[in-house]
């Protein structure tokens, strides 16, 4: 049983599990912002902890190949982060990464706006630039929350 599980789990399907399956918590941020099931979901400590659980599994293989210092380049260069990107695993495990902020950020992003009152489409289209670029999704929000909080605050 645990061979035939490790067999699913290869890391093109780590890959399109974790890509495909952050939509439905997307889609939840977006159609359904106040709904009992977009809170327990993705709200929660429930999706982070999917998204970390398979980041764990990836990052244990890599210690596993013995890949740990000798390939993380990353402060190195941009020819080095280039060469670690070339691995599969670390480029694997800094997607999961991204997928994990990015839905923590959406769903910040959607508790924040209904503390200000910010319309839905404004929310929407944070939310969209947040799955699709992360950080610039957060500007474009920060931007907005501006006029409907009233004040500019680096901290709440």
């Amino acid at each position: 049983m645990i061979n035939n599980l490790l067999d699913i789990l290869s890391y093109q399907n780590i890959y399109l599990i974790a890509n495909w399956g952050v939509i439905p918590f997307w889609l939840l941020l977006i159609i359904l912002p106040n709904h009992g099931v977009t809170n327990f979901f993705v709200q929660s400590i429930i999706a982070p902890m999917l998204l970390a659980a398979a980041y764990g599994f990836v990052a244990y293989n890599i210690f596993l190949e013995g890949n740990t210092l000798d390939s993380f380049e990353l402060y190195s260069g941009l020819d080095g982060l280039y060469s670690m990107f070339a691995s599969e695993l670390f480029l694997l495990v800094f997607w999961i990464h991204f997928l994990a902020i990015s839905l923590f950020l959406g769903a910040w992003i959607s508790r924040d706006s209904q503390r200000y009152l910010v319309p839905r489409f404004f929310v929407i289209v944070s939310l969209v630039f947040t799955y699709f670029t992360g950080p610039v999704g957060l500007l474009i929000y920060w931007f907005i929350r501006i006029f409907f909080a009233k004040k500019i605050s680096f901290n709440d």
